[in-house]
């Protein structure tokens, strides 16, 4: 596919978006309301992905304090939704309801993994969170649509931050280490070729066994700061040079971003699953203004589904903006840290 061709597919993906959304046969509840009170049509005005920007800024609190049954498109009324949740250390979480979405983001993400590495047939372990989380589901169905079965081994985040904000690390080290016995006892016993984590949790795994030795050839790796110097030692060290990391960064909102294959630079690059979904690097100040090739900025996800449409979200990342990169043309998201990494201290827990 060239840029040209990803840019028409995108930008017809909006206007039907827009129509979807904002027509009464199948619109959301939320969305024509919003319509009503805004005083414009998008089905009018947004005829590119370049007129998103007429949108303001989707707020993260609309996912908090609206009904979920709002955000039901009328094509889907009267079929019962999963509810998933992200953030809600110390609040409600945000919630975002979905029927099919999970399978489609996952089954295009287990395109892009290499057979050798994550072997068809081969079962799964995920050690990371569960429960209401979208990864439980959609973990379970990756490893069911490469054909093989999931074990898991749950850890709970919100508790692991309110441990570390009352500074008490010592049981952070406890939770870490049960979360972990569990991780090694189920690897050591069952036949297991791929593992999802976080790099916390497999640095600790690293440190109690071989994961290599114990047949496990990929490693699918997210959820928090990717330095390269980080990565590289995760490649050298922790996996021996024989099992493959492969970085992704993804949450409830967006599905996942891939990663290109690391270089010797170890410098991890995403790119956005589109056009389901856009990730722009945009100024802080001026979030309009995409920065420059090369430039760190604030990531915005702008979320084009059936099931969910979410204009120009703005993470709590900061990325550099990354030129296209086959077979990705269109533009990525480099050496992803919180938004502020620099200005304050950033709690990240067992990720």
């Amino acid at each position: 596919m060239t840029a040209d061709e990803a840019q028409t597919e995108l930008d017809a993906r909006v206007r039907e978006m827009m129509q979807w959304h904002f027509s009464p046969e199948t619109g959301t509840p939320f969305w024509l309301d919003w319509k009503q009170s805004a005083g414009w049509d998008p089905r009018e005005e947004v005829k590119s992905y370049g007129d998103i920007v007429k949108f303001e800024h989707f707020k993260d609190e609309w996912l908090r304090d609206e009904p979920n049954e709002r955000f039901v498109p009328n094509a889907y009324k009267g079929k019962p939704f999963n509810i998933f949740e992200t953030g809600g250390t110390t609040v409600l979480p945000k919630q975002r309801i979905g029927w099919e979405d999970y399978k489609h983001d996952y089954e295009m993400f287990s395109g892009t993994l290499l057979d050798e590495s994550f072997p068809r047939n081969g079962n799964w372990i995920m050690v990371g969170p569960t429960g209401p989380r979208r990864l439980r589901l959609a973990g379970e169905h990756r490893a069911n649509f490469r054909g093989g079965s999931c074990y898991f081994v749950d850890l709970d985040p919100r508790w692991v931050k309110k441990l570390i904000a009352r500074k008490q690390l010592d049981e952070v080290e406890r939770y870490q280490k049960h979360v972990v016995d569990q991780a090694v006892e189920i690897i050591k016993h069952r036949n297991i070729s791929c593992m999802f984590t976080t790099p916390r949790i497999l640095e600790s795994i690293g440190e109690r066994i071989s994961i290599p030795s114990h047949g496990i050839k990929g490693i699918f790796c997210g959820g928090t700061t990717m330095t390269p110097q980080s990565v590289r030692f995760w490649c050298e060290e922790v996996l021996e040079g024989k099992t493959q990391l492969v970085p992704t960064y993804g949450n409830t909102l967006m599905g996942l971003a891939c990663s290109i294959p690391l270089d010797d630079t170890y410098s991890v690059t995403y790119y956005a699953p589109q056009p389901r979904a856009v990730l722009r690097v945009v100024h802080a100040d001026d979030t309009a203004r995409t920065v420059e090739y090369g430039e760190y900025g604030r990531v915005e996800l702008t979320t084009l589904t059936h099931e969910f449409f979410m204009p120009r979200f703005l993470e709590r990342d900061e990325a550099i903006r990354r030129k296209p990169h086959a077979p990705y043309p269109w533009d990525g998201v480099g050496d992803v840290r919180p938004f502020g990494a620099l200005e304050g201290k950033v709690i990240e827990g067992v990720y």
